[in-house]
């Protein structure tokens, strides 16, 4: 197998310095792992001679640039967001000639900083730029998606692509055709020409539609409401067979968090086999199964497991192919149903260095061009295009081409006991070269808490090992991916068994010698930021730092916060009402806390509101705790902006230094 670079490659590697990590001070590490990635999205031409990816833009927050791959030229940028407010978040192809991209805009609404998104078409050059997001000045709403595509390929109509619209209710006045539907309905949209066609009537009820790759709709999904206009705590989904019109029932999914997947939740309808496949419990986990819409609806398993959940369904193409689905145990396994592409998967992977996990990202029409990205634990990944015919494999573009030259920490998978011999897995991960033994050393929880850590590249970690600390990152009850009995009833209501496993976590590293007992801390995100700062209220004397970035800090405030919005019964559900509430609040318990503690929180963040910080700050001031918050204007939950990664990564660093009596180098 050839394998060839593209010119794409030194572009962006220009001026990356190659500097060993140990001859670096903290804050130029902070620089390289605070940058944000090379590509937030990457797309291949239909002929596959051109790709287009979305990039971080220094000043104005993202650019898109095209990049020739039969020429290895440099990469033309082609637009660019106007401000930091506004970002672009991923381009796709419907010809060779002819981009649509969605473009995310921030605004202040009556002090409330929302979210709108917009969907553009333009040519690849950048010319010829038009709205296809349909909206009017007579409109008496507001839709905040912009739509989605839904398919490129609509049948014998190059150019055109479906998409989802929400209809809103127009103002009658002075006109006879003002429109009167409203809801979510599918249009077919001509890209050049912006020409409509109705597709599916709005509905009022209607929150998905899933096609057959090929512009026809075979799955609804609806959710009736309340009389008092909140949703319900159920999804009903729908099929057709094919050629019909008729929507006949094919499945219950309760929204309400059980722990499960609660009830079948299609994903992809396949044509030819004329299966939707989607993902229901199986024995206490998720697994795979296929449906058929032929009218006898007729179930199969396809896969699942014993030990984790099955949920990831593996697509590929244009018209979105399903080839497999994946897990993830101590690393993530892609179950291949294409016999083809698992062999090329393997072969693909074992001919590039270190034998990275592979991932197919894109592929051309008739998929004789893959474009495709490995990645491991000690890379942080590459984009690569395979020719299946010529059989030559290039690369095309780093995911982060600043880490250039640092020889990263490999990630091992490790179990350790909780306090009732629970064995609770997790991620260890060391400083390159490191004896292991009597470091200064972080537990690091994971955020959601309907989420786990996976075995990959992880900026927080690297930099963290970078710097000479163990970092530890447990997946503790109230995880998903392990079936509903480890999950619980999640992370809040079910917080002592979650904050007792991560606090498990720092005594295991005691206990081992892996780390020194006065050299332990916590660095949290999100709800990993909750734990980080409830663990102070389990055992103050553990950790000796926190901490904690986007926090939620106080679980009434966080159920209040969901007052007068559409799933505010599911929000309030979620969280519970009872002793936890107080219990589990890090807020309402300052006393308890013994280690310093950090935070920073971004003003615009929409998932934890920064009022969660701000109280916790307040309330650990009141009760006399050493506490500093750091608030960064105009980010949100994610602070996605490569000088406040920059800084959360130096201050913190300093921070942990001075708490464990370690030089500030």
């Amino acid at each position: 197998m050839k394998r060839r670079v593209l010119g794409v490659v030194a572009v962006l590697m220009a001026g990356v310095s190659a500097v060993p990590a140990a001859a670096q001070d903290g804050l130029a590490l902070a620089q390289r792992f605070g940058a944000l990635e090379a590509i937030r999205s990457i797309s291949l031409s239909p002929d596959g001679t051109k790709i287009a990816y979305v990039t971080p833009h220094p000043t104005v927050g993202t650019a898109v640039y095209v990049a020739d791959l039969t020429t290895g030229a440099a990469p033309v940028r082609i637009i660019a967001s106007a401000s930091k407010d506004e970002q672009i978040y991923w381009c796709g192809w419907p010809t060779a000639a002819r981009l649509v991209c969605k473009v995310s805009v921030d605004f202040n609404l009556a002090g409330r900083w929302i979210k709108v998104a917009r969907a553009y078409a333009l040519n690849a050059d950048g010319s010829d730029a038009k709205l296809l997001t349909a909206v009017n000045s007579r409109q008496l709403g507001l839709d905040g998606s912009g739509g989605n595509v839904l398919d490129w390929d609509v049948a014998s109509k190059p150019g055109a692509v479906l998409m989802s619209r929400y209809f809103i209710q127009e103002d009658r006045a002075g006109s006879l055709k003002a429109e009167q539907r409203q809801g979510l309905g599918v249009e077919e949209v001509d890209t050049v020409t912006l020409k409509r066609r109705n597709v599916e009537p709005a509905r009022g009820d209607a929150r998905e539609y899933i096609t057959d790759g090929h512009g026809t709709v075979r799955i609804l999904g609806t959710i009736a409401s309340n009389p008092d206009g909140y949703i319900r705590e159920e999804m009903s989904y729908f099929y057709r067979k094919q050629g019909a019109r008729e929507w006949l029932p094919l499945s219950k999914l309760k929204l309400a968090d059980t722990g499960g997947v609660g009830g079948f939740n299609p994903y992809a309808v396949d044509p030819a086999k004329n299966v939707v496949y989607g993902f229901d419990d199986h024995e206490g986990r998720a697994a795979l199964f296929s449906i058929a819409l032929d009218g006898t609806e007729t179930r199969q398993l396809l896969l699942s497991r014993d030990d984790v959940d099955v949920d990831g369904l593996v697509r590929i193409g244009r018209d979105n192919r399903v080839v497999g689905a994946s897990y993830a145990t101590e690393m993530r396994v892609v179950d291949y149903f294409d016999p083809e592409l698992k062999k090329l998967a393997g072969a693909l992977s074992r001919s590039l260095p270190g034998k990275p996990s592979i991932g197919f990202v894109d592929a051309s029409s008739g998929e004789t061009k893959l474009l495709m990205v490995a990645a491991s634990d000690v890379d942080p990944g590459r984009y690569y295009l395979f020719d299946k015919t010529t059989r030559q494999l290039g690369e095309v573009l780093p995911v982060r081409p600043e880490l250039a030259g640092i020889t990263l920490a490999p990630m091992k998978p490790v179990t350790y006991p909780a306090a009732d011999g629970t064995q609770v897995p997790g991620y260890l991960t060391l400083p390159p070269g490191s004896s292991g033994k009597g470091l200064p050393a972080i537990v690091m929880p994971h955020g959601g808490p309907g989420s786990r850590d996976e075995w990959g590249f992880d900026w927080l970690v690297q930099f963290y090992a970078q710097r000479g600390y163990a970092v530890l990152q447990p997946n503790f009850r109230g995880s998903t991916g392990y079936g509903s009995a480890w999950y619980r009833k999640n992370g809040f209501q079910s917080w002592r068994d979650a904050i007792g496993d991560v606090n498990d976590a720092g005594r295991w590293l005691v206990a081992h010698g892996i780390a020194a007992p006065d050299k332990l801390a916590i660095v949290g995100w999100s709800y990993g930021g909750y734990a980080a700062l409830q663990s102070q209220v389990l055992d103050p004397s553990l950790y000796k730092a926190v901490v904690a970035v986007a926090p939620v800090t106080d679980l009434e405030r966080l159920r209040a916060g969901a007052a007068g919005a559409y799933n505010q019964t599911l929000i309030q559900k979620f969280i519970g009402q009872g002793p936890h509430i107080k219990e589990g609040s890090p807020a309402q318990n300052p006393g308890s806390f013994k280690a310093p503690v950090l935070m920073f929180h971004g003003d615009r963040d929409l998932n934890v509101d920064i009022g969660q910080a701000r109280f916790m700050a307040e309330r650990l001031r009141g009760a006399g705790k050493p506490v500093e918050l750091v608030e960064f204007p105009g980010l949100a939950h994610s602070l996605t902006d490569a000088a406040a990664r920059t800084r959360l990564l130096s201050e913190s660093d300093a921070f942990l230094r001075k708490s464990l009596g370690l030089p500030a180098n």
